[in-house]
């Protein structure tokens, strides 16, 4: 359930999947599957979840969905079985089709997703015959010395023919290091049965990386952080340091925007072409319009309408709308507030739950007082509004357009209350 790039490392496996379009994508749960299953409902509620109320390997979690699936009465095409690992967020579609396909053209019982690793400690090797074929796989803890010089590893992902299958999961035993029903052992049975094993290298060893530990969340973040920009780059996005820049996976950016270093965008942010973002910036669920330039600000659930200039040290909550050719300078919060086109809030002020008008300017350090102790209240700003220096505008509050309001001292606050 961690995330990286703003998706879940189950979510990216369900995404990985989903390119294939299968009759059925299943979630084998165990471990803390109360939260596995409230987020899969959150993020993939077509998906089918099956309980491994004991978890007693890997061939056992696939024949107890393959169980489930029958007792659900599942119709199945000759489409082959794929299993993947939940914590390979790396894992891409398109390299799922290549295993689909190098499935279809062996006419094999199995393939397996394989790699070459520099240091492949920890992986079940790949073991194969004299002519090259697939023999078998054993895991890291039953290997021998021969077996561990091995490079080609077990990504633990695999295509199978669905009645071949079938047949192998109850040959399984727990006769190994771990006591666990290993379903690469699978691979063994079948070729003790003259059954055609393949194998589908993928080129990118960084697809099959598991995430067991924080140090390997790190990695995968980092690997898929550039990836995403590199993506973005070669798109026409100019990205200054993509070392410090971090985007989502549901960010959308146009060509043209430039992206200062230090800069994160998450969920479904979009930058329009023209943008200058950052540095020291970091947008959640935000709009910005075309030629909008925002520095050392945090934003969330904002919009920045075209041309305006947001920061330095700027915050933007939820509900904040921007128009067109505005500013929300240095040390400003707004909140729940819409300002209206070339309307500008330049430095050292809060505006909260308000409504600004065109043209018009709020003085530094002025505060829109919208919370009595018990409820909210909203403040009207009208059209070519002047509100001066050091004002408390203590809602509910309506000045009219073209009104000025000078500074003022604590009995006037009284009487605009």
């Amino acid at each position: 359930l961690h995330n990286i790039a703003g998706r879940s490392l189950l979510g990216h496996v369900i995404e990985a999947a989903a390119t294939l379009e299968p009759e059925h994508l299943v979630v084998v749960v165990g471990h803390g599957r109360e939260q596995v299953i409230e987020h899969i409902a959150e993020i993939a509620p077509w998906a089918l979840i099956v309980v491994q109320a004991e978890q007693l390997g890997t061939g056992h979690a696939v024949r107890v969905a393959l169980e489930d699936l029958d007792g659900r009465g599942a119709v199945f095409s000759d489409a082959p079985i794929v299993v993947l690992t939940g914590d390979t967020p790396l894992l891409s579609g398109s390299t799922l089709v290549q295993l689909i396909v190098a499935h279809d053209q062996a006419k094999a019982a199995a393939t397996v997703l394989t790699t070459r690793l520099g240091d492949p400690y920890g992986y079940g090797r790949v073991i194969r015959d004299a002519a090259g074929g697939v023999q078998r796989i054993v895991e890291q803890k039953d290997a021998t010395s021969d077996e561990l010089a091995v490079d080609e590893i077990n990504s633990g992902m695999y295509a199978f023919d669905l009645s071949k299958l079938r047949g192998l999961l109850g040959r399984l035993t727990s006769d190994n290091a771990q006591g666990e029903q290993y379903l690469p052992d699978v691979i063994g049975l079948l070729r003790s049965d003259s059954a055609a094993v393949a194998a589908s290298m993928c080129l990118d060893p960084s697809e099959i990386m598991g995430v067991n530990d924080r140090v390997q969340l790190a990695a995968a973040a980092a690997i898929m952080r550039d990836r995403i920009n590199t993506r973005w780059m070669l798109d026409g996005v100019a990205i200054a340091d993509p070392a410090t820049t971090w985007l989502d996976v549901d960010v959308d950016i146009e060509p043209d925007v430039t992206i200062l270093p230090n800069t994160t965008l998450r969920g479904p942010t979009s930058i329009a072409t023209g943008s200058q973002i950052g540095p020291g910036t970091t947008l959640v669920s935000c709009e910005v319009a075309e030629d909008a330039t925002v520095t050392h600000t945090w934003a969330e659930l904002a919009v920045i309408g075209a041309r305006s200039n947001v920061g330095p040290f700027t915050y933007l909550r939820p509900g904040t709308v921007l128009g067109a050719d505005t500013k929300a300078g240095a040390f400003v919060e707004i909140k729940n507030s819409t300002v209206g086109d070339s309307s500008k809030v330049p430095h050292l002020s809060y505006v909260g739950d308000a409504q600004i008008g065109t043209g018009s300017n709020i003085g530094a350090a002025t505060v829109f007082v919208n919370y009595d102790g018990v409820e909210k209240h909203r403040t009207v700003i009208g059209d070519h509004v002047r509100v001066g220096s050091d004002t408390m505008l203590i809602a509910p509050v309506t000045i009219g357009d073209g009104d000025e309001v000078a500074q003022f001292c604590s009995d006037v606050h009284r009487i605009i209350h």
